[in-house]
């Protein structure tokens, strides 16, 4: 490894960026799912020769190419759609995703500084820190778990049965444990006891998640049903203009009046108007065939609006989820940056959350939870319902994105809260992807991305727990802590090195 490194052509850093960007691949649409444990068994490497001021700035340059090259949708949401001006907008896209290496940073700083030079107990520090920092990062300033590590392994990847144990996080665990072993593989002198050793492991860590991802933890729970889910691509420019609304209105009762379902599901804030004003005997013709649950705003008692999926029956409405976790800037400014609002020019950017613990609405028979937009990034508040809910439907727009990655990779997402459920997750968005997710993370069905279309599927319903809904993430970060103490233990009283 050292004399590969010496024959870069490159320096250094610049090669950690090109591989956190490489590592972009692993994840949707491209779906190379070993890429990642590749790319991250080389900066594992680099970690090994560097101090842990090298090692954060490894982190870092790794951390910069990934996250550029994986959010830069960031950009078309500030700049084509939030009307920034583009110097403004890449600046702010730069900024942001510096913020997010700092987490990469921080888990080499950590392997550097507490690194022992066994084999074995610096895998499980490497994974240990790695995931303790991915979880502090989906968490700290409200998370944004966006590209974490274990998204990349999403059926397909034999590590996709960890995360209905674990969650994606135990994913992302296990699969720096592999990185970490390949990494082995390629510290010089070859040794072949080490080597049969990190093979094993490897083949190990492979198989139990094959055997874990046949298990079965969930049950069906009663009849299954069709429903419909439908896709209006509105463009994001015109969605609230008021000379828009009676076509955005119009074309959904006509794809629901086309596409008779069961349950019929509009995307978020497909109604571009307060509950309260529509036009009088509307839901009465969007239910005629059934059911339906719709993103609209609702007002709310104390004068302000939420973000809410709104169940329907007959015209008359059987109750509501408000989003709980809203989205920085987008629909609430954080105290201090309400400077940075005033160079976007974004309608209705001051939501009210609704509760944290919000029970599933009772739809066709179903115990029916929904999540709005990016809500579906938090495993741990997706579980909350279960297991009261039977069925997760995800209501998104997901025109603020345009022609990027941001769509492929959130529909990965979906798939991992399908595994770690263990239920349907289904997607009504704006403009793609609109799908079905099998309770094993398979996409059953989807829709070409900006299309005016209704996909219609048939749905069960399941029961049950997983371990992962049992016990959210709480297990897995104390899995990556023990592996971290007798590290921290064996070096507290020795002096920082340079």
């Amino acid at each position: 490894m050292s004399s590969l490194v010496r024959r870069l052509p490159l320096p250094v850093p610049l090669f950690a960026l090109f591989l956190g960007a490489a590592s972009v691949l692993g994840f949707a649409p491209f779906h190379v799912y070993p890429l990642p444990l590749v790319t991250l068994a080389l900066l594992i490497n680099l970690w090994r020769r560097a101090g842990p001021r090298r090692a954060a700035l490894l982190g870092f340059s790794w951390g910069l190419g990934f996250f550029l090259a994986g959010v830069s949708w960031v950009y078309v949401s500030m700049h084509e759609f939030g009307g920034m001006d583009a110097p403004l907008a890449a600046l702010a896209t730069l900024l942001f995703c510096a913020y997010l290496a700092l987490y990469p940073a921080l888990a080499g700083w950590l392997f550097a500084r507490f690194k022992s030079g066994a084999v074995g107990r610096d895998a499980l520090f490497a994974a240990g820190a790695w995931t303790l920092t991915e979880w502090l990062r989906g968490w700290l300033m409200t998370g944004f778990p966006w590209l974490s590590l274990g998204y990349s392994q999403a059926p397909g990847s034999p590590l996709a049965g960890y995360a209905s144990g674990f969650g994606v996080y135990g994913v992302s665990f296990v699969a720096i444990l592999i990185a970490a072993s390949i990494a082995a593989l390629l510290i010089p002198p070859p040794s072949s006891s080490r080597n049969w050793r990190q093979l094993l492991a490897v083949v190990l860590l492979l198989s139990c998640g094959r055997l874990l991802y046949l298990m079965d933890w969930t049950h069906p729970v009663g009849a299954p049903l069709t429903v419909s889910l439908l896709q209006g691509d509105v463009a994001q420019s015109m969605k609230w203009d008021p000379e828009r609304l009676q076509q955005s209105l119009a074309t959904y009762a006509r794809l629901a009046r086309e596409h008779p379902a069961e349950l019929t599901v509009l995307p978020e804030t497909a109604l571009p108007v307060f509950f309260d004003e529509l036009p009088a005997g509307y839901l009465r013709l969007l239910t005629q065939n059934g059911p339906v649950l719709a993103g609209v705003v609702v007002r709310t008692r104390s004068g302000g609006y939420t973000n809410a999926a709104v169940g329907l029956e007959a015209g008359a409405p059987l109750g509501a989820y408000a989003k709980s976790h809203l989205v920085p800037f987008g629909e609430y400014v954080p105290a201090g940056f309400s400077w940075f609002l005033a160079l976007m020019h974004i309608p209705m950017t001051d939501f009210t959350a609704g509760p944290a613990d919000q029970p599933p609405l009772s739809l066709a028979g179903q115990r029916v939870m929904p999540n709005i937009c990016y809500e579906d990034l938090f495993g741990d508040e997706i579980i909350r319902a279960v297991p009261g809910a039977t069925l997760l439907i995800n209501l998104s727009n997901t025109a603020w994105f345009g022609h990027s990655l941001a769509q492929p990779q959130q529909l990965e997402i979906a798939q991992l809260r399908a595994l770690e459920t263990g239920r349907f997750m289904l997607r009504a968005t704006n403009t793609g992807m609109t799908a079905a997710i099998r309770p094993d993370g398979v996409v059953a069905a989807v829709l070409p991305a900006f299309a005016v279309d209704a996909l219609t599927v048939k749905v069960q319903g399941y029961a049950g727990m997983t371990p992962y809904a049992r016990w959210g993430n709480a297990l897995i970060v104390v899995i990556a802590l023990a592996c971290l103490l007798p590290a921290l233990a064996r070096r507290r009283a020795s002096p920082l090195p340079r």
